[in-house]
């Protein structure tokens, strides 16, 4: 059992790295489409009616799904004063509380997303904007995605933890 759960959490550490790195694209996208904006705006006086909806897309589909790579890299905002003042065994602890507290965080959200993200997939919800998008549906989707990856990744920080081989995360916030 314990050689399963060792696996499961590299098997999510790798997918949470690949959905990370893939989301570095995206914000690539999101500056080019802001550029294209600005020559188009400014160069040519022709603005477009869709680059900042695209950008602010763009951008929030990349922060949501890096969440199970920041996750695995121990890389969330931490009140690193506190680790150094009360060492590392309490902070192993504070660590445990805090994976706990996520997890029980992102549960509730996720279960408070649900219905919307369930009700857009049979009537879908547009912008209202000039280019009338389903931005709001695909958010909605997109964050429970979200957190689905996120849960999953805690979980396999759990089992590192458990298991004592959790990655060090001590002054790197």
């Amino acid at each position: 059992m314990k050689d399963l759960l060792a696996r499961y959490a590299s098997s999510m550490d790798r997918v949470s790295v690949f959905v990370g790195h893939s989301c570095s694209v995206l914000f690539f996208a999101c500056i080019v489409a802001s550029a294209l904006e600005v020559v188009m705006r400014y160069g040519f006086d022709r603005p477009t009616s869709w680059s900042t909806e695209l950008s602010m897309t763009l951008c929030a589909t990349a922060w949501v799904l890096a969440v199970g790579y920041v996750t695995e890299r121990n890389r969330h905002i931490s009140i690193t004063m506190l680790e150094l003042l009360v060492g590392p065994r309490v902070w192993r602890l504070f660590r445990l509380l805090q994976l706990l507290a996520a997890l029980v965080a992102v549960s509730l959200l996720a279960r408070a997303v649900w219905g919307p993200a369930m009700k857009v997939l049979s009537r879908p919800e547009f912008s209202g904007t000039a280019m009338n998008s389903l931005q709001p549906s695909y958010l909605k989707v997109l964050l429970l995605t979200g957190c689905v990856l996120y849960l999953l990744q805690l979980l396999a920080n759990i089992i590192r933890w458990f298991q004592r081989t959790e990655k060090d995360s001590f002054g790197g916030h």
